[in-house]
């Protein structure tokens, strides 16, 4: 039996993930996945050594997990940005804790840590969207962007364009159908 094959870059910039399997296959996922997660975090948190620490503990974390399954994890990339977010929100929690045994007083008002996870992850849903509208064909993200952004009507659209109704309800859904594909991946 052949070793599983290396992960091979796809259009959309990810990595076509296989299951961790092994030493190896954790070698593998930390060399090639280790300066995306820490670019990752980085976004959210400005201290690149923080982010080191938190990517290595994410790593960790995935090899304590892969040792407590019977079977590899199908999603490493996903699942070691899950962890990040995760670690990133208990730093966020502990540090808010460590700040009020010690009174220390806040001169701005305090983000509270729903709110701070709720920011990120709306970020990430935002950069995620804005990768997808990217990707459309110029026609389509227009017309959408008319239909969604300035609120002119599929008549309205299809005057401006020289298009039919119908071919404008097709380009729509032809946006639709990709943010609903693609937004929602990690």
């Amino acid at each position: 039996m052949s070793p599983p094959a290396p992960p091979t870059a796809t259009a959309f910039g990810d990595t076509d993930e296989t299951a961790v399997a092994g030493p190896l296959g954790l070698e593998m996922i930390y060399r090639n996945e280790r300066h995306a997660l820490v670019r990752f975090i980085t976004r959210y948190r400005s201290n690149p050594e923080e982010a080191g620490d938190v990517a290595q503990e994410a790593f960790l974390r995935l090899a304590q997990s892969e040792q407590a399954r019977s079977e590899p994890i199908a999603r490493p990339r996903a699942f070691l940005r899950q962890v990040a977010r995760n670690l990133l929100r208990d730093r966020a929690k502990s540090t808010r804790g460590r700040a009020e045994l010690l009174q220390v007083p806040f001169d701005e008002a305090a983000i509270s840590v729903a709110d701070e996870v709720s920011r990120l992850e709306a970020r990430d849903s935002l950069a995620r969207i804005e990768a997808v509208m990217r990707r459309m064909k110029p026609k389509t993200r227009e017309i959408f962007m008319a239909h969604r952004l300035d609120g002119l009507s599929y008549g309205e659209i299809a005057e401006r364009t020289g298009m039919s109704v119908s071919g404008v309800e097709k380009q729509i859904a032809r946006a639709m159908t990709m943010l609903l594909r693609h937004a929602d991946k990690d």
